[in-house]
């Protein structure tokens, strides 16, 4: 609805003190609320980070002292299940723009992951552990776009960076809540780790059912039988965005690295799950000021500096030969993905011109996925070929080239102005 009211102010002409539809009040100076919609996205996001960070810091000691599977293996499985997430997400969105329908495709990624946790819990070997991340992060995949694509269209334009960063903020919450029941289940109570994997199922569920209460943003969402997943109807702008993209996603090889190499500094397991998740308690916090300073100064400035930050930590992880090192960065590691993520997928948004939403963010998406699968690989196998340090200095180096090309490709603003190919994108 809030593209449409632009759209509409725009056609009744340039007016000096412009009145707000009755519908929308009659309060200019406070920002609006944030909507039921947005709001239920949140605490669904939050849900299932809970249950997937109830277990991510566990994998790494799982797949390479429970199952003794080398680093490579562990890039491997990581690299699959992330990157497979991200490119059906671009599958995804096409047929939520295909069926003019976001919810119901949605939910059957919420539902797939919740169904798919518990075969992690009788896993022999890394094979099988391989199969089930990629089962769960495959449900992952398919309600991404579609999810991101309602949380598009249930706020205006002018907060859109402001949604995605309710959201991003309550995911991350999610991932600070998940690694501490992990630590409280296994270190307090004396629970196995295949016995959290299968705790984690619970509030899995409880997300999926609790999507179901979205309402579907009726008049929004036009299917169309010509729609096509493709860069049709996209802007110039969004098509470079998806190259300095792919650039990064070759630098962001998994979490998962960062976890293994606290280990090897000689951090206890419980410190290092607590060390995570104070990465995620940064970004929790930072994450909504983020969206929100996005809309004021530009997506690509905010870029900017969280791949410089990215950069600076994989150096310092790489450079680290104590323990303690760890805490100060996971704790900068946290603006990283506050900056990026939701500014990101609204800055595709943006950029998009005539073509749909879930599509748009699921192509892009699909590009992020793609190159990360070979940044775990590639990680992986310098971890077990050349060393650890060599992992984190190829990180940085390819953050470093994606910081070159923003400031070479992108303007500093973009219009967001959606619907018009020709001015979105245009500084």
């Amino acid at each position: 609805m809030g593209d449409e009211e632009g759209r509409n102010r725009q056609n009744a002409g340039a007016r000096p003190a412009p009145t707000p539809p009755a519908a929308s009040g009659s309060r200019p100076l406070p920002r609006p609320s944030l909507g039921r919609a947005t709001i239920i996205i949140g605490f669904v996001s939050l849900l299932a980070d809970v249950s997937s960070e109830m277990i991510y810091p566990l994998l790494p000691i799982f797949i390479t002292q429970v199952l003794a599977a080398p680093a490579s293996a562990l890039g491997l499985i990581e690299g699959i299940s992330v990157g497979t997430a991200s490119i059906i997400s671009g599958i995804s969105g096409w047929i939520s723009d295909r069926i003019g329908r976001r919810k119901p495709v949605a939910f059957a990624g919420y539902a797939l992951t919740a169904v798919s946790r518990p075969m992690l819990a009788f896993a022999g070997s890394w094979p099988v552990v391989l199969g089930a991340r990629f089962s769960e992060r495959f449900g992952k995949g398919i309600r991404g776009a579609p999810r991101d694509a309602l949380l598009a269209e249930s706020a205006p334009a002018e907060d859109r960076g402001r949604a995605f960063g309710f959201e991003r903020a309550m995911d991350s919450t999610g991932a600070v809540i998940g690694p501490l029941l992990g630590l409280l289940f296994v270190g307090a109570v004396g629970l196995g780790i295949r016995s959290v994997f299968l705790i984690s199922c619970i509030p899995a569920t409880v997300a999926a059912l609790l999507l179901l209460s979205v309402p579907e943003t009726e008049g929004k969402v036009k299917g169309a039988r010509s729609l096509k997943f493709s860069l049709a109807g996209t802007t110039s702008t969004y098509r470079r965005v998806l190259l300095i993209a792919g650039v990064f996603g070759l630098a962001n090889s998994a979490n998962a690295f960062l976890i293994l190499r606290a280990e090897q500094l000689g951090l206890a397991t419980r410190w290092t799950i607590l060390a995570y998740a104070l990465y995620n308690a940064v970004s929790a916090m930072m994450s909504m000021p983020a969206g929100a300073a996005s809309d004021r100064f530009g997506r690509r400035n905010l870029l900017i500096i969280g791949y410089t930050i990215y950069a600076g930590v994989y150096v310092g992880f790489g450079v680290a030969n104590r323990g303690w090192l760890v805490w100060p960065l996971f704790a900068i590691y946290g603006l990283f993905p506050a900056l990026t993520d939701g500014v990101a997928k609204a800055l595709a948004v943006d950029t998009a011109g005539t073509a749909g939403r879930a599509t748009v963010i699921g192509i892009y998406s699909s590009v992020i996925g793609v190159t990360q699968i070979a940044a775990s690989i590639i990680g992986g196998m310098l971890w077990d070929k050349v060393g650890a340090q060599a992992t984190f200095y190829f990180g940085a180096a390819m953050s470093a080239l994606s910081v070159a090309l923003l400031f070479a490709l992108l303007p500093a603003r973009t219009r967001r102005e959606a619907g018009n190919p020709d001015r979105a994108g245009d500084s």
